[in-house]
């Protein structure tokens, strides 16, 4: 008579297996939502201590004689139908000096002939240096009644290419990088400036805060009142914006380990990065990747400096609406998150770049690069062990408190710094739609935006280039909240 097989052995393997990686998900995930309480905590010490926002006449007088003269860097592609107000509403920005460079990247549309109606340009010339490598240039002109503009037309490039050109052609010490569909508030150069002027010997970057311009009333390129976003794929973005930069973006510039500033809004010294040869071409996260440069260069020559994030200063864009467009600029994000990272993985966990090699790169490491794979498998298979008997009840809820409680902790936390410190949402029906909408993004949209994050790593993968289609409203359809207040904006 055949011996019944022994299946006690296979099930233990099983059973093993099932429990390592439910110790490897929740244990991945604790140590993220740990990280990112950690963030909260650094970032509320940090708000404390700068609390009170000072008036801009106030800085104007502070800075008036000693704010070094900032370019503002305006690439545009395909922005016919909005590039005269954008660069009107720019060019009556509250700052001492500034010039306002604008590049044509090779649009398709007619941006280059409502430039010229719009401004009366003239070709003009202009002494400069290739260093920065980009396109060919076909023209610059110059505008007689708005002295402190200057337009390049140039062959398409891409963003990179054209903040190069940008820069080669621009004089001013300080140069600031933006999108020619953002948004400035009035006296932002005049926030965002004050680490240059502090401490200028070791500035070099200077990030500031970007919002969500979806539901705010816009008039002649201003925000004059605040609203929420009535689409709800908006509304939760304006959660995850608030989390990344008064959270994580200020608690990394205390650790002296930020390696991002928003390529809708950053400040750098121009001459830093001319030294690294300015925006690196065919990477679709040139924001992160200069960043990162900056960080190696000046680490490997034992210079000192700084990369500074400053929360009050603020850049309003239109974000997706459409969960199609979103997904796509989220994989582009994801995918331009990795390619910096390989690029320069020689900085992870080397003693040489201090905590950005540590917290900066490790994080990343934990975030992007495993984080999609691990979340994917905590997701789909951890309730599958549980149907078959294989996990206990108490690892799925153990999964389920560290990937939803600390999820809606952290998100409603960043909505109370935001209450206590700032206070720029209108009122309490504002803050009460937006603390439903922390909860909610935790139960769908994360793990939606975690498989575009597993399409952008494939993406990377692949060698996949280019941006996709990323279709905007404009600000002209943005409406106010019923009954919101005017903003100081």
């Amino acid at each position: 008579m055949d011996l019944p097989l022994d299946l006690t052995a296979p099930a233990q393997a099983l059973t093993g297996f099932a429990q390592a990686i439910a110790l490897v998900v929740i244990s991945a995930g604790l140590a993220q939502n740990l990280f990112h309480i950690w963030q909260l905590v650094v970032a509320a010490d940090a708000l404390r201590r700068e609390r009170g926002v000072v008036e801009a006449r106030m800085l104007w007088r502070r800075y008036a004689d000693s704010a070094p003269p900032i370019a503002l860097l305006v690439p545009a592609y395909n922005e016919e139908m909005t590039i005269g107000e954008s660069l009107r509403s720019l060019l009556a920005l509250q700052y001492p000096s500034f010039e306002v460079v604008v590049v044509n990247d090779g649009s398709r549309d007619g941006t280059m002939e409502a430039l010229k109606a719009a401004f009366d340009l003239q070709p003009t010339e202009r002494a400069w240096e290739p260093i920065a490598p980009h396109a060919p240039i076909r023209g610059i002109y110059v505008a007689p009644n708005q002295p402190r503009l200057l337009v390049v037309d140039k062959e398409n490039g891409g963003k990179a290419d054209a903040l190069n050109a940008a820069i080669n052609l621009s004089r001013a010490p300080i140069v600031c990088s933006m999108d020619a569909d953002s948004l400035l508030e009035p006296d932002a150069l005049l926030r965002a400036v004050r680490p240059f002027v502090e401490d200028p010997d070791r500035t070099i970057a200077v990030g500031g805060t970007v919002r969500i311009a979806n539901g705010c009333e816009i008039r002649h390129g201003h925000v004059v009142r605040i609203g929420l976003p009535r689409n709800l794929v908006a509304l939760v973005q304006t959660i995850e914006y608030l989390r990344a930069f008064l959270m994580a973006r200020i608690a990394w510039s205390e650790m002296s380990a930020l390696t991002i500033i928003s390529g809708a809004f950053g400040l750098f010294r121009r001459s830093a990065v001319l030294e690294v040869g300015g925006y690196s071409l065919g990477t679709v996260g040139e924001d992160m990747e200069l960043v990162v440069k900056l960080h190696k260069h000046f680490r490997q020559q034992k210079r000192p400096y700084r990369v500074a994030f400053v929360h009050e200063p603020v850049c309003w864009t239109e974000c997706p609406e459409d969960l199609r467009i979103l997904g796509r600029q989220r994989a582009r994000w994801h995918r331009g998150a990795l390619e910096t990272f390989f690029r320069h993985r020689d900085m992870l966990f080397s003693p040489r770049y201090g905590r950005l090699g540590f917290l900066g790169f490790g994080y990343i490491l934990l975030v992007d690069v495993l984080g999609p794979f691990v979340e994917l498998m905590g997701y789909l298979l951890i309730p599958a062990f549980w149907l078959l008997g294989i996990l206990n009840t108490e690892y799925l809820l153990a999964f389920l408190a560290v990937s939803f409680a600390y999820g809606v902790v952290i998100s409603v936390g960043a909505l109370a710094l935001e209450e206590v410190e700032l206070r720029r949402f209108p009122n309490a029906r504002a803050l009460v739609i937006l603390m439903l909408a922390a909860i909610l993004e935790n139960f769908g949209y994360r793990q939606i935006n975690n498989i575009w994050r597993i399409r952008g790593t494939w993406q990377f993968l692949t060698r996949q280039h280019g941006w996709g289609n990323m279709t905007r409203k404009g600000f002209s359809s943005a409406t106010p909240a019923p009954g919101a207040p005017r903003s100081g904006a």
